[in-house]
This record gives structure tokens, C-alpha cells and sequence, in this order.
């Protein structure tokens, strides 16, 4: 059922509807297509940070739980250039960068509601020509299912009439049991490779072996190991089938969660970061470190760099990014 949750400053009414299915709940928000509160059976504690009313994700969410994007991560100096024409885009990151489809990018638009079931619902955004300085009117969709064996679905496709940059990425900071910090949950990573970057969080192009650097989670190791983290793993070189890539465990829980994905490339963010006042999900201030970011996406400032994966969306093509987050716990 869809229930109103809060009203925007220009009176637009943001709804939300409540999924189950799979051993899960999940809420969802027209604003950001925001994945608002999300609980697994059995587990007291939210899976994710958020807030319970509307009013602070307007103020104080760093893109809790947001559907990223036009273009999700950071694009050095907004700059843009694209079969031969260069585009300035909205610098929103240290007044010089552009960083999840800038100021008013997908994660701070409102949505609409296409469709929805107990289990399912879709939402819907139009974005013009020229928004944030992209060129192209792209449609963007995404779905939120909670599926059997604690499977939270994300299905993303969007369409463009002009040649355009298309990269989007679900933004949750995942946390897996009561503590307030998550720098001790487990991370592994199907990665041997990620992106270094310098000291404003761009890519510097190269692509470093992770072995014998604190960012080697090839097997299971605290997320503190690497601290702070903001940095993207390279999975693949292109989209590719859906398949297993990272896991996060808490030993003090017994949750662990899987994350799959058909993207390139998965940003780790450790949410260092973090220092908001007010009560959370968890009903208690949140301070650095307080939930994981696992972002699946193209990797970031991927149309500076000839060896990157290319985001570029065409006339006639789909973009379709498929993710899925797996929830279990371990009882003793």
C-alpha cells in the first residue's frame, strides 16, 4: 500500500510503499528512489542507515540509500566530452567536481510509482535535456523486488534520444548488527585489481594490484584494514551476466549479506565520513563508519580514461544494471 511520508519545500508529496517477501521488509521512497528501512526476519536491527521521517533526508543524508545517478561517483572537473562536443556539468563535489549526477541528480529527485505488489514496486523518472548539464532526455526505471531465500532485487534500465553518459548505482550504507560502527564486519571482494586516487578522490588511472595493499579483501578481512575507503574494485571490464562479488559478514550478528551484480566495478565506501546528530533507523546519532556503501556501477570518471569501461548510452540502446543484495543469518 502506498501512504504518504513526507512533503517536499515546493508542497510535491513524497509517498512510500512497504515491501515483504523472501524473510524481508522493505520500504521504499518517491524521493531518491530511496530505499528508506530494510529488515530481515528474525534480525531486530535495520539492515540499512536511514532515518524514520522525511524531513533529514532533505538536510543530512549523505545519499542514504539513493538510486545514484545520472552519472553515479565522480567525473573530474564536471568536464564532458562526447563525439566531439564538450559539456559542463554541475560541479557539486569541492565546487570543482561532479559527483552522483550533481546537486539535483536522480538520488534528490522525485519519483513516481509505475507499479507495485506486495512484493515489487517500480519507479519511474524523467530527466530533460541538458539537466546537470547532460545532454540527451533519458527515462530511467528501476525496480525494488524482495524475492525468495532473502533476495532484495534491483533491476535499473534507462533509455536516451541523444548520445549521453548513463551510470547508475543503488546507494545504501548496509550495516549488520547493533554495534555503531561496522568497521569490524567482514568484507570480501572478487576483485584483484582497484582504482588509487588522489587526494580529492579522483581516479589518477592507474589500476594497482590489490595484493600487498590494505585494499587485498580477497579473503575475509575487517573493512577497517583499509580505512578510510572510498574506492572502486575492479570487477570486470564491461557489464557482464549477474554473478556473486563481494560478501559482508558480522561476526557479532550472524548476517551476512552477498552482493551480485552485471557491473564492472563495485565502490567501497566506509562511511568515515559519517557524523549526524540526529536519531536514526537504529535510534541512535550516527558518527564514522556507521554503514558500508556497496555501490555496484561503471567504474568512476570512466570517460577520462581510454582503459576504463565506457558509459556512454546511444539512441536505440537500453541500459540495464541488474543487482542483488542476499540476506542470511546463522543462528547458534
Amino acid at each position: 500500500m502506498i501512504e504518504p511520508f513526507g512533503i517536499m519545500p515546493d508542497g510535491q508529496t513524497i509517498d512510500r510503499v512497504t515491501l515483504q517477501g523472501g524473510g524481508l521488509t522493505a520500504s521504499v521512497i518517491t524521493y531518491g528512489a530511496v530505499l528508506q528501512d530494510l529488515r530481515l526476519d528474525g534480525h531486530d536491527a535495520p539492515l540499512v542507515l536511514g532515518f524514520p521521517e522525511f524531513a533529514p533526508y532533505l538536510i543530512h543524508s549523505p545519499h542514504f540509500g539513493a538510486t545514484a545517478g545520472r552519472y553515479a561517483n565522480r567525473i573530474r572537473d564536471g568536464h564532458l566530452e562526447l563525439d566531439g562536443t564538450t559539456y559542463q556539468l554541475d560541479r557539486n563535489f569541492l565546487g570543482k567536481h561532479h559527483l552522483h549526477g550533481g546537486s539535483k541528480g536522480t538520488g534528490k529527485q522525485v519519483w513516481k510509482f509505475q507499479d507495485h505488489s506486495a512484493s515489487h514496486a517500480t519507479l519511474r523518472l524523467d530527466l530533460p535535456d541538458g539537466h546537470m548539464g547532460f545532454p540527451g532526455d533519458l527515462t530511467v526505471e528501476v525496480t525494488f523486488a524482495l524475492e525468495t531465500d532473502g533476495v532484495l532485487d534491483i533491476r535499473i534500465i534507462a533509455t536516451t534520444d541523444a548520445p549521453t553518459l548513463c551510470n547508475f548505482a543503488h546507494h545504501s550504507y548496509f550495516t549488520l548488527d547493533s554495534e555503531a560502527s561496522a568497521s569490524e564486519h567482514l568484507l570480501t571482494v572478487a576483485a584483484d585489481h582497484y582504482l588509487p586516487v588522489d587526494a580529492e578522490l579522483i581516479p589518477t588511472g592507474e589500476i594497482r594490484p590489490v595484493e600487498g595493499t590494505p585494499f587485498d579483501f580477497t579473503t575475509p578481512a575487517p573493512i577497517v584494514q583499509a580505512f578510510p575507503i572510498d574506492h572502486n574494485f575492479c570487477l570486470s571490464n564491461s557489464r557482464t551476466e549477474l554473478r556473486t562479488v563481494a560478501t559482508l559478514q558480522s561476526l557479532a550478528s550472524g548476517v551476512t549479506m552477498e552482493c551480485r551484480t552485471t557491473e564492472p566495478g563495485l565502490q567501497i565506501y566506509d562511511g568515515a565520513k559519517i557524523n549526524i546528530p540526529l536519531i536514526g533507523l537504529h535510534g541512535q546519532p550516527m558518527s564514522a563508519c556507521a554503514g558500508i556503501a556497496m555501490e555496484p556501477q561503471v567504474w568512476p570518471d570512466a570517460n577520462h580514461h581510454d582503459g576504463f569501461p565506457l558509459a556512454v548510452l546511444r539512441p536505440g540502446e537500453t541500459y540495464e544494471q541488474h543487482t542483488q543484495y542476499v540476506f542470511s543469518r546463522t543462528t547458534t
